[in-house]
């Protein structure tokens, strides 16, 4: 299985097989999930910022915090996006502000959509993905987080939107994380949620299971501890 670092420390260390190399799956898609801040949005935010970093650009669909807090939260471990976003390698779909009644406007990179209409952001989803894909064949891709979606959309139709998404993602060549809290949805849509992806990762705020799935349906299984720093995300002893 190809992999891409995950810019997490002790992360890509602990996810060596014999047949993985150590790191996120590329040109998979991966759920992130656990209960409520467990680091899920500190995973994901530092996984797009070390792909920047590596020239590596991301489609970001932020769901639960507008464009001004993602940069501060960014901000809180000294990943700084504003040049990216500058530079047009961090494409961001904004799918809160508009809710909340901000007033901001559209730009080359930078979309506002609403969570309660999911056909208009894969509609961003489709020019956002070509938009980077121009950039470079290998992309990031974060949705953070499904929760938000659940609240304003039936179940139903959120698998629908996530299935449509995940294959666009993957079709395009990218690499996708995308975070969910555990208990948002009801038992059975959630069992189903999961088994959209091809590779999971569930965090309880002290350790991670990681489940990698191989073509031939060999699940590889990972665990360690990790903790939240002025760092950022930390796998394993500090």
């Amino acid at each position: 299985m190809e992999v891409i670092e995950s810019g997490i420390p002790g992360f890509d260390e602990i996810t060596v097989s014999e047949s993985i190399s150590g790191g996120i799956p590329k040109n998979g898609t991966t759920l992130i999930y656990g209960p409520p801040k467990t680091g899920k949005t500190i995973f994901c935010n530092q996984f797009t910022y070390h792909g920047l970093t590596k020239e590596e650009p991301c489609l970001y669909i932020t769901l639960d915090y507008g464009i001004k807090q993602l940069k501060s939260n960014m901000m809180d471990f000294q990943w700084l996006i504003q040049n990216y976003i500058q530079n047009q390698s961090l494409y961001i779909i904004d799918g809160i502000s508009k809710l909340s009644g901000a007033k901001l406007d559209d730009t080359n990179n930078y979309k506002i959509s609403s969570a309660n209409n999911p056909a208009d952001i894969m509609v961003k989803v489709g020019i956002g993905t070509r938009s980077v894909y121009k950039k470079s064949k290998h992309f990031r891709s974060i949705l953070d987080s499904i929760n938000t979606f659940i609240e304003f959309n039936p179940e139903q139709m959120v698998i629908r939107v996530l299935k449509a998404y995940l294959r666009r993602i993957s079709e395009a060549g990218g690499t996708g994380i995308i975070a969910y809290t555990e208990g948002v949805a009801d038992p059975e849509t959630e069992n189903v949620l999961k088994s959209l992806f091809d590779h999971t990762i569930r965090l309880d705020g002290e350790n991670l299971l990681i489940e990698y799935t191989l073509e031939d349906y060999d699940v590889h299984t990972f665990e360690s501890s990790y903790k939240i720093t002025d760092k950022g995300f930390v796998v394993g002893k500090i």
